[in-house]
């Protein structure tokens, strides 16, 4: 602990003699690593710069020096999970529609517009409480591979972009903590598979129809990627995506949908149900030893010992919806196979910035996509017609023209108070 703590000083002392020189933004500049599908070698060298970090090597020792932190939490973390189960299909009685949803449908992937609203309001009836649940058959098998090699083909070319200085990885790739091994790749809209997963995810199954009950058809697109954890990735530390905000009701709602069966060494995603709340959030802002007795655990710790935990070992084609707020972690990827999460939020029409950077192209989140909007143009995409939104959307996320916008940098401090 007197490491920690040594190191943590020193991380302030640093924090505050860099500030006038590094950007905290430069922090963040992705490092990225190319494996091809499963981990095959790619027939071109991987891109590994070691200099994570812009400016000089001390802000680069003190970013490695924050990672060495974030795995010790998230090793430590895995510890006090004992009680965690795989996270269940959710399932529901809805006239006229099956059990599972999507197109594991009674009526083979379809049903009227009366009972998808039924059913998207019996599943958000659900996600409200819970924070969390599992919807199965999002996609089709033969969608989620195609997705899954269309997306690490994307990934390839992005970073032979990158690396050959064309593009900055900032156009391709978000932000994201524990860089070595995982990327968090963003999707252009307009290619037919792409198009065709949102079709079968948003139209053909409950995911759309559970979006809209709670945030309405005016909820708009504010991420669009796809989460590659590869072998030998880190485990993360809980946490939410958003804040709770006294006062205020849910901001984003994120579909993961695992494009390949995810197994337990796959590193799943943990969520811990019904921690959307304030009394969740303010036990896991305290990481204050106990005060009884010897000492003991923190409010943050035994909470992540004592809550009820789900793992998301989703099959291919499923997904697991939940509330940004509700506390979460992908796992460590033990596996020699490389684990994909397509996924996309939306964000509630009423709320501006959430206080988080979204996974998204900026030329496509500029454009402000609703919900409703978007799966009209799907719905007239799956007859053949014409898709006039997703047309437009094509030609501003593909060409590159647009210029880039600076992204809002992740607050680093606020990180480490997260930790401990």
């Amino acid at each position: 602990m007197k490491r920690i703590l040594d190191i943590i000083a020193v991380y302030m002392l640093l924090s505050v003699l860099i500030a006038a020189f590094v950007p905290v933004k430069s922090f963040l500049v992705p490092k990225y690593h190319t494996n091809a599908i499963n981990n095959q070698q790619p027939s071109t060298p991987h891109i590994t710069s070691t200099s994570l970090l812009v400016g000089s090597d001390v802000s680069n020792l003190l970013y490695q020096e924050q990672e060495k932190l974030i795995v010790k939490r998230g090793e430590l973390e895995e510890t006090l999970v004992t009680n965690a189960k795989p996270l269940e299909a959710t399932t529901i009685k809805v006239r006229g529609v099956g059990k599972s949803g999507g197109f594991g449908k009674s009526s083979g992937g379809s049903s009227s517009k009366a009972s998808s609203k039924a059913e998207g309001k019996a599943y958000a009836k659900i996600l409200k409480k819970e924070g969390v649940l599992r919807i199965e058959n999002v996609l089709t098998p033969d969608t989620a591979d195609a997705v899954r090699e269309h997306l690490y083909n994307l990934r390839y070319q992005s970073e032979k972009e990158v690396k050959e200085g064309t593009i900055q990885p900032i156009q391709r790739f978000a932000d994201v903590l524990l860089k070595q091994n995982r990327c968090d790749l963003t999707i252009p809209l307009g290619d037919e598979i792409i198009s065709k997963a949102l079709e079968e995810s948003l139209c053909k199954s409950p995911v759309g129809s559970t979006i809209a009950s709670i945030f309405t058809e005016d909820a708009i697109l504010h991420e669009f990627s796809c989460l590659m954890s590869d072998s030998g990735s880190q485990r993360q530390n809980v946490h939410p995506d958003t804040p709770y905000l006294d006062g205020k009701g849910p901001v984003l709602y994120t579909c993961f949908i695992a494009l390949q069966d995810v197994r337990l060494d796959m590193g799943p995603t943990t969520w811990f149900p019904r921690t959307h709340n304030k009394e969740a959030h303010d036990a896991f802002k305290d990481s204050s030893p106990s005060e009884s007795e010897g000492g003991g655990d923190s409010p943050k710790d035994n909470l992540i010992k004592t809550q009820s935990a789900v793992l998301g070992t989703l099959s291919k084609g499923s997904c697991a919806i939940f509330d940004s707020r509700t506390l979460h972690c992908g796992t460590a990827n033990k596996s020699d196979q490389s684990r994909a999460l397509f996924y996309f939020s939306f964000k509630n029409p009423s709320v501006g910035y959430p206080g988080n950077p979204a996974s998204i192209r900026q030329e496509l989140a500029n454009a402000n996509v609703s919900l409703g909007a978007l799966m009209e143009d799907l719905q007239s995409f799956s007859k053949g017609k014409e898709t006039p939104l997703i047309d437009r959307l094509r030609s501003k996320t593909t060409t590159g023209s647009a210029p880039v916008k600076e992204k809002e940098a992740l607050d680093i401090n606020a990180l480490m108070d997260d930790m401990f």
